[in-house]
């Protein structure tokens, strides 16, 4: 409990400005030199060696029904919130065009460049270009795409896109706290762990804990030096398995930027 100044018959009456008060006895945070706001994500292409990430189109649905919709792919969907499993094509088209057409978040078809046909989806979410924050999310992939070259550079266009394209500060990746596949993914890719949600959420009758991990913009350089030492064709043999782990990559590009 605070003592009251008024109930102390000894305390001066001397008045100290608030500000000079707080800046005195209060820890601030560090100014940010620039404040303007970041750019909303652009609805264009990104193409990469093995990726093509499209802005969601009437031309991806089929592709996209046959790759992560129908009953085969119902465990796809398990932790993704509120939608899915898709049984029947009605409700896979439903879906798409609600996100085809969100002015809040901002998908894109994953185009798996050596078929030339969608594969998969990923979105920009929770968008906040005040405080120039965004999220990556509602990442699905066929089992095809899984584990695959293909994914991680998904992930390395996006962040590029999210720091480079449009200046973003923080660059949030949240998950089921069960969703071990998607915690490794997010430490493997260069996210930083924050902290367990408890109860964060009801996610289709079921209890969700949330697993919040984050990369900065004062990180991105050593992350994106990583990504592109294993993304280039040198890192791969000819059965096209990598020789060098991404995190070991990074780890060598931090020790040369420190």
């Amino acid at each position: 409990m605070f003592a009251c100044a008024k109930d102390d018959p000894s305390h001066s009456t001397t008045t100290i400005p608030s500000a000079m008060n707080n800046r005195a006895n209060r820890p601030l945070g560090p100014e940010v030199d620039d404040t303007s706001p970041a750019k909303f994500p652009n609805r264009l292409s990104m193409k990469g060696r093995f990726i093509t990430l499209e802005p969601l189109a009437n031309s991806h649905v089929d592709d996209l029904f046959a790759a992560i919709g129908g009953s085969e792919s119902t465990y796809l969907w398990d932790y993704v919130p509120g939608e899915g499993p898709f049984s029947d094509k009605a409700g896979f088209d439903a879906y798409f065009e609600r996100q085809r057409s969100s002015v809040a978040r901002v998908f894109y078809a994953a185009i798996d460049n050596a078929t030339l046909k969608a594969a998969g989806l990923a979105c920009f979410l929770n968008i906040n270009p005040t405080n120039r924050v965004v999220e990556v999310g509602h990442v699905v992939f066929s089992p095809s795409l899984q584990r695959s070259s293909a994914v991680t550079e998904t992930m390395y266009l996006m962040a590029r896109a999210t720091f480079e394209e449009s200046g973003y500060r923080r660059y949030e990746w949240k998950c089921d706290n069960l969703n071990e596949t998607s915690k490794r993914a997010a430490t493997r890719l260069g996210f930083k762990p924050e902290g367990l949600f408890r109860q964060h959420m009801i996610v289709k009758g079921r209890n969700r804990d949330t697993m919040w991990f984050s990369m900065l913009d004062s990180e991105w350089p050593v992350v994106k030096a990583g990504f592109e030492r294993w993304l280039d064709p040198s890192n791969f043999d000819d059965a096209g398995k990598q020789k060098q782990r991404l995190e070991a990559l990074r780890e060598l590009e931090r020790e040369a930027h420190e």
